[in-house]
């Protein structure tokens, strides 16, 4: 996030015409022309002393003309000015906290904690909800089931921290009978059992290295199957994400193009992973206009994030991806509230 100051301060005319103007931009999408604002309450000029402020704050950067139209759109500078500077936050009314607060309790697992947050921000937006699963200074592994499927793989339960399950399918080196998958959890489950999993790669490459000089195969495979699950652990899923396709709705980010590169971005999501990981020692709600995520693919968007925390610490990142006019002040207190939310839960049930 970035601040913008322009060249010179803009006089109180100016800014009563460049808050309105944005803030109809952000109502309905269009370019907003002169007169449309002189017939504003409170204006009480001309529309050609409204276009003569309007050329100015173009000429400051802070609003841009489309090729197809008189009116001025704001620019991702007029829109930061606008954020910092005029931005009035709307609390988030009674029964949205409500709803949120009853999707969000100490019952549920980290898992489904996360997607019912993803997909709230996302309802209550109409935007793409995001949330970076949890990255602990810390991660025990507790329990692990393993259950046969066909063409050599196998669905993987994974129990980790207190409440955390993961279900993840692995692809092994052939097929396993039940009984073989079922030896392996119990060896798995009796020797590593609340070892941290950093602790517990470390230790397995040693086994590993033991059972190849013993010749022991079959305990060599063992082992060989427990680091394919906790190597692949360190690639797991980081970003959940819900309600990209209301992004179509937008007309600004409706062309193919822009479209499914936004797309390719949510999916591929180790990128969106790392624009949301910059917030991880910020504290609050921060906002990033256009240019400012560093990523190209958003360069049309917004990007509104919070930190969650579980025992103090932060361990994840939550926000809201959508285009630069986004109602900037129902989208912060929906982020900000999920975010404190989400901790509670987290910590309740932790």
């Amino acid at each position: 996030m970035s601040n913008f100051t322009p060249i010179r301060e803009i006089g109180e005319r100016e800014q009563q015409i460049f808050r309105l103007l944005v803030q109809q931009y952000i109502d309905d999408g269009n370019p907003v022309g002169s007169r449309t604002l002189s017939k504003m309450p409170g204006v009480n000029v001309s529309a050609a002393s409204v276009r003569n402020v309007m050329g100015d704050l173009e000429e400051l950067g802070l609003l841009a003309a489309p090729h197809t139209s008189a009116g001025r759109v704001p620019t991702s500078n007029g829109f930061r000015l606008f954020v910092d500077t005029m931005l009035k936050v709307q609390p988030l009314g009674e029964d949205d906290f409500g709803d949120l607060k009853s999707k969000l309790t100490a019952d549920q697992d980290e898992t489904a904690l996360l997607k019912h947050a993803t997909n709230y921000l996302s309802g209550c937006t109409n935007m793409a909800g995001v949330v970076t699963m949890p990255k602990r200074t810390a991660t025990v592994f507790r329990q692990i089931e393993f259950l046969p499927l066909s063409e050599q793989r196998v669905l993987m339960i994974l129990v980790v921290n207190e409440k955390n399950v993961q279900n993840r399918i692995l692809t092994l080196d052939r097929d396993y009978k039940a009984e073989e998958l079922q030896e392996i959890a119990n060896y798995l489950n009796n020797k590593y059992s609340g070892l941290k999993l950093e602790d517990l790669r470390d230790l397995l490459r040693q086994d590993l290295q033991k059972t190849r000089e013993s010749m022991n195969k079959q305990m060599e495979q063992m082992i060989k199957v427990a680091g394919q699950v906790f190597d692949n652990d360190e690639n797991e899923e980081d970003v959940i994400v819900a309600g990209q396709t209301n992004l179509m709705n937008f007309s600004e980010l409706s062309d193919v193009e822009s479209l499914r590169d936004l797309f390719e971005a949510f999916n591929e999501k180790r990128d969106m992973y790392h624009v949301l990981e910059r917030c991880i020692t910020a504290e609050g709600v921060q906002i990033f206009i256009g240019q400012e995520s560093g990523y190209n693919v958003l360069d049309m968007c917004s990007l509104v994030t919070s930190p969650y925390e579980v025992d103090g610490e932060v361990v994840g990142i939550l926000g809201v991806v959508g285009p630069t006019r986004m109602a900037y002040d129902r989208v912060v207190p929906v982020v900000d509230v999920t975010s404190k939310l989400l901790s509670a839960a987290l910590n309740s049930s932790s």
